[in-house]
């Protein structure tokens, strides 16, 4: 059995996740990492620009609204994600549980919240009336699909949200539809790093999609173009990316040619014919965002992360934005109330010379992309790392 140690592992992490900057569209750089984090627009506007050298958002912006090369899809672990158009149909095949799923908790909402009458019914009409109005809007806002009918505009107390809280079936709908890909996120509504959006229809915004294929052929084309980024990696490693049961998991594989390999961690998987080495690549530095694949993409990452864990990542599980070095997280970042952008360094040592020149280049390209923007972070915790390069005194100077 061909052993790859964590070297080779990192090797491929640079090469393969782009860490070189080195894609040449956003397109590419989705790739890279099979699909890219967009929950929060700027951790995937930041991940295309260090991916790129994109100054600018622009090219995302085309890449999204206009060319629609990437589609920004609720998907794996119940997540939205950008995805190039090409893999949107293996995406939509490969989550039709999550899909499912999303329909039976908003039956319980909608229940739970003080609809009266059957809810089922009362469901199946918000949803035809929704249907109804998609098929002739073209772009619309939530706001605007709440206006369409009635029942649409009826609200429901969210159940434990808190006293006051509530929703529009139409809102509700919106996520429940946009889990098996009736509709879409369409174009944003602000600047890149706006989370407001306007809806489509999936039959408006890629009228040319081609079919979504069964669950079975798309969850083992799913796990074929994510071991190609990220093997050698275990099937816990490909649940836990996906979301996906342990029994689907390995169905999954089993649809996929796969070659056991040795690592530092133990036995892994690559893709049948993958276990060659990599070759030597040159010094790279990559500042990538919080929530990036890069960090995100394996449940078990000592082999990049060594025992920077508590450091760089908040304390639910969630990555903060992280300085690598050769394919190694040596620390964290983070964006100050001027700004600039501030330093945490865990392991100086393992910069040389050619690595600190990296480093501040990579530095300035970030600033300039901001353009003075003060980006923190939405629905994530500030990480150890994060308080300390805003030079926050209960983390230390940055």
């Amino acid at each position: 059995m061909r052993h790859l140690d964590d070297a080779e592992r990192r090797r491929r992490l640079v090469v393969r996740h782009a860490h070189r900057g080195d894609a040449h569209s956003p397109h590419e750089a989705a790739l890279a990492v099979v699909a890219l984090h967009s929950t929060d627009p700027v951790a995937m506007a930041l991940a295309v620009a260090a991916r790129t050298g994109a100054a600018t958002s622009e090219p995302l912006d085309r890449a999204l609204y206009r060319d629609r090369t990437l589609v920004r899809l609720l998907a794996m672990r119940r997540t939205v994600f950008a995805v190039p158009v090409d893999e949107v149909p293996d995406v939509l095949g490969a989550t039709r549980a999550m899909a499912a799923n999303q329909r039976r908790v908003t039956v319980k909402l909608l229940r739970d919240g003080g609809i009266e009458g059957d809810v089922e019914d009362v469901l199946a009409r918000a949803e035809r009336a929704a249907l109804d109005f998609v098929a002739q809007a073209g772009e619309f806002t939530s706001a605007d699909l709440a206006a369409a009918d009635p029942i649409l505009a009826t609200r429901f107390t969210l159940v434990p949200a808190g006293a006051g809280a509530s929703q529009s079936v139409a809102s509700r709908l919106l996520t429940m539809l946009s889990a098996d890909g009736t509709v879409l996120r369409a174009s944003v509504v602000g600047d890149w790093t706006s989370v407001r959006f306007r809806w489509a229809g999936r039959a408006h915004w890629l009228p040319e999609l081609p079919p979504v294929p069964d669950a079975a052929t798309a969850s083992s084309a799913v796990a074929r173009r994510w071991l190609a980024r990220y093997g050698p990696a275990t099937p816990a490693d490909l649940q836990w990316w996906t979301g996906w049961t342990k029994g689907v998991t390995t169905a999954a594989l089993a649809g996929v040619g796969t070659e056991s390999v040795e690592t530092e961690g133990g036995p892994a998987l690559v893709l049948e014919g993958d276990a060659e080495p990599t070759p030597e690549v040159e010094p790279t530095v990559a500042l990538l965002p919080g929530l990036d694949p890069s960090a995100m993409g394996w449940r078990e990452r000592g082999f990049h992360l060594g025992d920077l864990g508590p450091r760089v990542f908040d304390t639910v599980g969630n990555a903060g934005p992280t300085v690598w070095v050769d394919g190694r997280v040596v620390g964290g970042w983070a964006v100050r109330d001027d700004g600039t952008v501030g330093l945490d360094l865990a392991l100086p040592r393992a910069l040389g010379r050619e690595h600190h020149e990296l480093l501040g280049a990579r530095v300035a390209a970030l600033e300039t992309f901001l353009a003075g923007t003060v980006v923190k972070p939405r629905a994530r915790r500030w990480t150890t790392a994060e308080r300390a390069s805003r030079g926050e005194a209960a983390a230390g100077a940055g």
